[in-house]
């Protein structure tokens, strides 16, 4: 105690640290020994851990196909499809549910190791590949799970004996045939492994180490086929995790930084505390980005700090930005409504216009004439804009989706052209025609059909508007890779400006030009056209010149029908007198929609009934036997038209009943079909279209 006093405030100092630094000397030492022996029981007990884990983890992630092809080999329709080999069969219970198997393949081999049949995906070539040897197990085991080499790598193959739902357990009968499916061991196989081990997986020929190094843990798991041979080995490999090592480094770094930390203590608190509160104070005074940068660089808290300051300044600049893209939103939506505005007052203008115009009994009959088409024109025009909107607003709401089937791409083309070609004005100098494609296709193609005729008529529509001369053609043709099909409509119109180009198939945009102005329209029919494209799963672009003509391309995946059509026998027709007079009773609960279909009717002497709502059709119809025909209209009171059509069809299933809709989408007429409707007409009514119609349910009773 006297020694300690009698030395200088440095020199007590000195003895502190020498003191500190012996002490921190010796713990040191004992914690790294510590450390070592810890290093080396942790790291054994998270190898063991690690080998169970993963074995475990392994047969899970073959827990799906095993379960899947147990349900499937006890069933007695695929008893019989070992005996019959109906392909049909197979291809709808086996290949449409294929994807929901989550294998590659699947294949079916009789009792004598015969290949039957067999589905997979596109990347996966083999068919028949399974050994015979692996069905003479199975036989003996009724279910195996093995591993094999394929041209396309090596897969997994999971294998069960075919019984009879009555035998589960498949020990009463003699199977039946053998299923198997395979899955590739390919990307996304390891790419699942991966994430459900949280490991790095390699595939390995030859591994003869279960551990790797000493900064990982690692596992092998050995493929063996089904004579039990390793065919290929999986080498999981996952970090350690043991920061031994860094708290060795921590050890010595914090023993150094003890001797030197009071003689930096004063340099650094400057350093990192007063420098950053200097940037802070800097910041909140004038808001320099320079400031803020620098801010950013330090550690800590303070470059939090400087990282808050650069979110609140772009969040700032964020909004700026966002508030003038809603103002120019507002601005181009109030463009649009104004334009909307303008585009239904015209024809409703010529529709009431010219309608009071009517109501003068000195008219000849050829201004009424005239008007009266005048009149007709508008209403079309009008129905073509509610239309778009319609079909824009459920495109928005995804309210549409995409119905493939096959289709054969050349008949559907020809039609296209056979119903565009008589639209084209006389007053029009252009030539338009197909563009020749030298290859055909072999097949019809998976797709929607309204969709995709609805695109390319939108196209050809545009092209015939914006071109006085020249031509206009369109055809498709199949890329190189034979992925997709690229379908062209190319013109010699007035073309399109490059800043124009950007925003084409944007809504609420329309070229604007003197001469886009004097034709009607709101422009929304390329964005619908894009928006059905994209449903089809391609892409639509366009490549133009202001008064050179435009060039607009879209692609749709190129996908065959495999399905097999039955040919169905054909059904004789009826004979039908057109001037015979029938009993038709119209189920309309609107008095103008009833007036003008009944003036219609009465134009071929038919003998027209009325009923207001759902319960009052279907009364009339239990009660007349004299009714021929009933139009349906689909929304009415008391019962709607489905609920009133179910009820007759149920008491007269020969009662031919047409649905009326004011809805035109597809969606909705293919609903009216499927309930069994003998037909369906859209409001706004066609005439020709009822008359065609009437003639075609009477001679064949029915409209497929």
């Amino acid at each position: 105690m006297k020694l300690t006093l009698k030395l200088t405030t440095y020199s007590k100092l000195v003895l502190l640290i020498i003191g500190i630094c012996s002490l921190f000397l010796l713990l040191f030492i004992s914690l790294y020994l510590y450390t070592v022996q810890q290093e080396k029981d942790v790291f054994k007990a998270n190898s063991d851990q690690y080998r169970t884990e993963v074995n475990r983890l392994f047969d899970f992630n073959s827990k799906t196909q095993i379960v899947t092809i147990n349900d499937l080999t006890y069933w007695d329709a695929l008893v019989n499809f070992t005996k019959s080999k109906d392909t049909t069969w197979f291809n709808r219970y086996i290949v449409n549910e294929f994807p929901t198997y989550e294998v590659d393949y699947i294949g079916v081999y009789n009792l004598n190791k015969k290949f039957i049949v067999n589905t997979s995906k596109s990347n996966f070539k083999s068919k028949d590949f399974v050994p015979s040897q692996a069905m003479m197990h199975l036989y003996r085991t009724k279910f195996s799970r093995f591993y094999m080499r394929v041209p396309e790598g090596v897969v997994e193959v999971f294998g069960g004996t075919i019984h009879a739902s009555n035998d589960p357990k498949k020990v009463k009968t003699k199977p039946s045939g053998y299923m198997f499916m395979a899955r590739l061991l390919d990307q996304k196989y390891f790419k699942n492994l991966e994430d459900i081990s949280s490991s790095k997986i390699q595939l390995l020929d030859k591994v003869d180490m279960d551990t790797i190094g000493n900064k990982k843990v690692t596992s092998v798991v050995k493929l063996r086929n089904a004579d039990n041979m390793v065919v290929a080995k999986l080498l999981f490999e996952r970090p350690s995790h043991l920061n031994f090592e860094k708290t060795k480094e921590l050890l010595l770094i914090i023993v150094i930084v003890t001797l030197i930390s009071l003689i930096a203590a004063v340099h650094y608190s400057r350093k990192w505390v007063y420098k950053p509160l200097k940037l802070v104070t800097t910041i909140l005074e004038s808001d320099r980005e320079i400031s803020i940068s620098l801010l950013k660089k330090e550690p800590g808290e303070f470059g939090y700090i400087g990282n808050l300051f650069e979110d609140h300044r772009k969040n700032r600049f964020q909004l700026e930005k966002s508030k003038e893209k809603a103002e120019e939103s507002d601005k181009l939506k109030s463009t649009f409504l104004a334009n909307l505005s303008h585009e239904i007052r015209t024809p409703m203008n010529a529709i009431i216009g010219f309608s009071d115009l009517l109501m003068d009994d000195k008219l000849s009959d050829e201004l009424k004439n005239k008007y009266l088409k005048i009149i007709n024109t508008s209403g079309k025009s009008l129905v073509s804009i509610i239309e778009d909107l319609i079909e824009m607003s459920k495109i928005d709401a995804k309210q549409i989706a995409p119905k493939f089937k096959g289709l054969n791409i050349e008949k559907c083309l020809n039609e296209l052209y056979n119903t565009l070609k008589v639209t084209i004005p006389d007053d029009k100098n252009i030539k338009f025609y197909q563009l020749e494609n030298c290859v055909k296709l072999p097949n019809d193609v998976l797709t929607d059909e309204i969709k995709l005729k609805q695109v390319i008529v939108n196209l050809l529509t545009n092209a015939i508007k914006f071109t006085d001369s020249g031509h206009v053609a369109f055809g498709y043709s199949i890329c190189p890779n034979n992925n997709y099909l690229e379908f062209r409509v190319e013109d010699t119109g007035i073309g399109i400006g490059k800043k124009d180009l950007k925003v084409i198939f944007d809504r609420f945009r329309r070229v604007e030009d003197d001469y886009s102005i004097s034709l009607s329209g709101l422009g929304l029919g390329l964005s619908i056209s894009k928006a059905y494209v994209e449903m089809l799963g391609g892409e639509i672009t366009v490549e133009s010149v202001f008064g050179g003509g435009s060039v607009f391309k879209f692609t749709i995946p190129l996908c065959y029908d495999e399905t097999v059509h039955e040919e169905n026998d054909s059904v004789p027709e009826i004979a039908y007198n057109e001037s015979e007079s029938k009993t038709i009773l119209v189920a309309e609960d609107d008095n103008i929609n009833f007036l003008l279909l009944k003036t219609i009717l009465e134009k071929k002497n038919h003998i027209v009934l009325r009923a207001k709502n759902g319960q009052e059709v279907v009364d009339m119809s239990a009660s007349d036997s004299n009714i021929d025909l009933i139009f349906m209209d689909i929304k009415m009171p008391v019962l709607d038209g489905y609920e009133a059509f179910e009820m007759i069809k149920k008491d007269n299933p020969d009662r031919i009943v047409i649905a009326q809709t004011a809805h035109s989408s597809g969606e909705v007429k293919e609903s009216i079909m499927k309930a069994g409707f003998s037909g369906y007409i859209t409001k706004p009514l066609d005439k020709e279209k009822i008359f065609e119609l009437i003639n075609q349910v009477f001679q064949n009773k029915a409209i497929c």
